[in-house]
């Protein structure tokens, strides 16, 4: 069964009074309540608009079926529920064509700045996104700043002349604008991704902690004096393996204009997230990008999902968990021509075929079960936050699960609680051979009883405040 809703079994788990632990134990503490999440989703770059748009005009019916699986979140829809896209600006590995916002050399003043050059597909996909989910948080970023701001002269690798701080700062908040006139309400900006990763095949700027801290300082006094004060801006986003360096640097010297940090899941662990948050533990940490390789065991993918990033990144702080390309072929294509990046080829979230089918992947089925557990149980309402849990009794290892209170709007109704847990216990040191665990769950001094099969499973149960 994937992402399937119904009732357990044998009926409505009940809590009783307590007897002897199952074979796991999970321990719900509702009083250690810590940061809220705000959902899970993927990077709409240009090449996943384009197949969404394509598959648009090639079978409208199948575009939209699409759309409300990946996008609907309303309480017990069979949807997953994605309320977080990042979207790119200007191009990526994954755009048809080179391209910032302003190509024109030496327009200090960026009079020619035009969002018109993002591929209109973009902003068509993003606003029927928006009239499923309008509960949708944008997340926008550059992968480069234009080529003739950098001592490289290209999009393409090296990095930011310093002399163009203050120009930069100017076309992010341009961008932000541009957003808001194609109707795009934006949640967040990102300075720069991958800011340690320099690439001569595709767009991407080697950008040191000083510079990006200076950007972030002026854009955030641009960003307050025009409207977008409440727009966070997000810094650092890269991997894991930096945690300790990077982000705490540019805390260090501009924490007054970052609201958090963001981590990539290629190098590293997720535990280095502590290393960030255990500094600056009043900071917001946002998962935002790990890929799908085409050709990988599903459920080795999934086992991997929810231990380190839609169980385990949340575990160390994160409010979200975001895949990269919402859409690709099943080639892993489109790409940017002449890129050598995702080398074996990425998978998207979802596969769009030529002839107007589409088919979902594992990391649609690992995301949707943990948006299940935090999404809005009244629409508009409070979004799920994460509370404490543990595990013990003898097959505690078999077990990776993480709880979630969703407040309600009003006080009279009570608040729903939830658990996302992975059973992996398929003995696979020998043959395929998957266990079921009884477990315990132990809630406000009660017990209840639930087998879980191998795989994920997130149960809701309600109780006042």
């Amino acid at each position: 069964m994937l992402l399937t809703y119904f009732q357990p079994d044998a009926g409505p788990i009940n809590f009783v009074t307590p007897g002897p632990i199952g074979s796991a134990d999970i321990v719900i503490n509702d009083t250690a309540v810590y940061q809220t999440i705000y959902g899970f989703g993927a990077a709409l770059t240009d090449s996943s608009a384009q197949l969404l748009y394509n598959l648009k005009i090639e079978n409208l019916g199948n575009y939209w079926s699409l759309m409300d699986y990946l996008f609907n979140a309303t309480d017990g829809a069979n949807a997953a529920g994605f309320s977080f896209i990042r979207v790119p600006l200007g191009a990526t590995d994954f755009s048809a064509r080179n391209y910032s916002y302003d190509d024109v050399s030496g327009d200090t003043p960026l009079y020619d700045f035009n969002i018109g050059e993002t591929p209109s597909y973009v902003f068509t996909v993003l606003r029927d996104i928006l009239s499923i989910n309008n509960m949708l948080r944008v997340y926008i970023l550059p992968w480069s700043p234009p080529g003739w701001m950098k001592g490289s002269g290209t999009m393409d690798g090296g990095s930011l002349n310093t002399a163009y701080i203050s120009v930069m700062a100017n076309y992010l908040l341009k961008s932000l604008q541009g957003f808001q006139n194609e109707g795009i309400p934006v949640y967040a900006i990102g300075i720069q991704n991958e800011p340690e990763n320099s690439n001569p095949t595709y767009p991407t700027c080697s950008m040191p902690v000083a510079t990006e801290a200076d950007i972030g300082i002026a854009l955030r006094t641009y960003m307050n004096g025009n409207g977008f004060g409440d727009t966070k801006i997000i810094g650092y986003e890269h991997n894991w393996a930096d945690a300790a360096n990077y982000p705490v640097q540019l805390m260090q010297q501009a924490a007054s204009s970052f609201d958090g940090v963001s981590f990539h899941c290629y190098a590293g662990t997720v535990s280095d997230q502590a290393l960030f948050t255990s500094r600056y533990p009043n900071k917001e940490v946002y998962f935002t990008e790990c890929s799908g390789t085409i050709g990988t065991d599903w459920w080795t993918d999934i086992k991997w999902y929810m231990d380190n990033l839609f169980i385990g990144s949340l575990a160390y702080g994160s409010s979200t968990g975001l895949m990269w390309n919402l859409a690709l072929d099943g080639n892993g294509n489109p790409k940017l021509p002449g890129t050598n990046s995702c080398t074996p080829p990425c998978r998207g979230v979802v596969q769009v075929n030529s002839n107007g089918t589409w088919s979902v992947n594992q990391e649609f089925y690992a995301m949707g079960q943990a948006s299940k557990a935090i999404l809005p149980r009244d629409m508009g309402g409070p979004w799920g936050q994460r509370i404490g849990i543990s595990l013990g009794g003898e097959f505690d290892w078999a077990l990776v699960a993480g709880a979630y209170v969703t407040k309600r709007s009003s006080p009279m109704d009570w608040n729903r609680y939830s658990i996302v847990v992975l059973n992996w216990d398929d003995s696979a040191s020998t043959t395929w051979n998957p266990q079921p665990v009884t477990a315990t769950i132990e809630f406000r001094g009660l017990q209840a009883t639930y087998t879980f099969p191998v795989g994920v499973t997130t149960l809701w149960w309600y109780a006042p405040d």
